[in-house]
């Protein structure tokens, strides 16, 4: 089976995604929750236990660099997880929204070692939290710390985290009505013109992701645009002392 790339970004744009029952499974089905769970942008819950994690660097943190990687490391089975909704179509699906510019990921290393990440769509100023694994402690943690902080620098306004879980209340997640997030997504959605043909593909995310991933991201930034303050500026990659403060600035 194949997912044609242009009717997975208009189904997000109405508030569904696609699962599987399995890794090897061959079908697909479309998912539409009563109830979502999001991460506000302003709420995420940092401890001052994975603050002093993310500030020190304990691990290194990129975007963009193994989204092939993250999306194997996520559909691989756990002691936790015998099984995962990413079969092969789905898997094939998020490749190539990544090759066009729509997918992305958080990869999160120890020295040389893929331990950790997420990956997602942005479109927009939404970003769709796909998936996410940790094979180290706090690995997952410090990715959805890395991609929150960037969704703000970037200008987001919505991160769909899907379904509610312990672990993403405990970080600050909420749940919404399916009513009040398609509110929320179509403000996201604004401008992003899906009915205009197979050329919105050429167009990638926009400006927004380019802002959040861009390791220069800071020299993008354009005044009035994101919720950081004017002083607020990075020339490089962002580090673990600009993620926290970042996280703990109030808007």
């Amino acid at each position: 089976m194949t997912i044609d790339p242009l009717v997975l970004l208009q189904a997000y744009a109405i508030g569904v995604f696609p699962m599987s029952d399995d890794r090897e499974a061959e079908d697909v089905y479309w998912i539409e929750p009563k109830r979502r769970a999001i991460m506000p942008l302003d709420g995420f819950h940092i401890s001052h236990s994975l603050a002093k994690t993310i500030r020190r660097d304990r691990f290194r943190v990129t975007a963009n660099r193994d989204f092939a990687g993250i999306v194997r490391l996520c559909a691989e089975a756990a002691d936790d997880r015998p099984s995962t909704w990413i079969n092969h179509p789905i898997e094939r699906a998020y490749r190539h929204l990544h090759e066009i510019g729509f997918a992305h990921s958080v990869e999160v290393w120890e020295d040389e070692e893929l331990v950790g990440g997420l990956y997602g769509v942005a479109l927009g100023r939404a970003f769709f939290g796909e998936s996410m694994v940790s094979r180290r402690t706090d690995a997952s943690k410090v990715a959805l710390a890395w991609l929150t902080a960037r969704m703000r620098f970037g200008g987001f306004t919505l991160l769909d985290c899907q379904f509610m879980t312990e672990h993403l209340r405990s970080l600050g997640a909420i749940e919404i009505s399916q009513r009040d997030y398609l509110q929320s997504l179509a403000g996201a959605l604004d401008g992003v013109e899906l009915g205009a043909g197979r050329g919105v593909l050429a167009a990638g995310s926009g400006v927004w992701a380019e802002r959040a991933f861009s390791p220069l991201a800071g020299d993008a930034l354009t005044a009035g645009t994101s919720p950081l303050s004017p002083s607020f500026t990075v020339s490089g990659p962002v580090s673990g002392q600009d993620i926290v403060q970042l996280l703990t600035q109030t808007s």
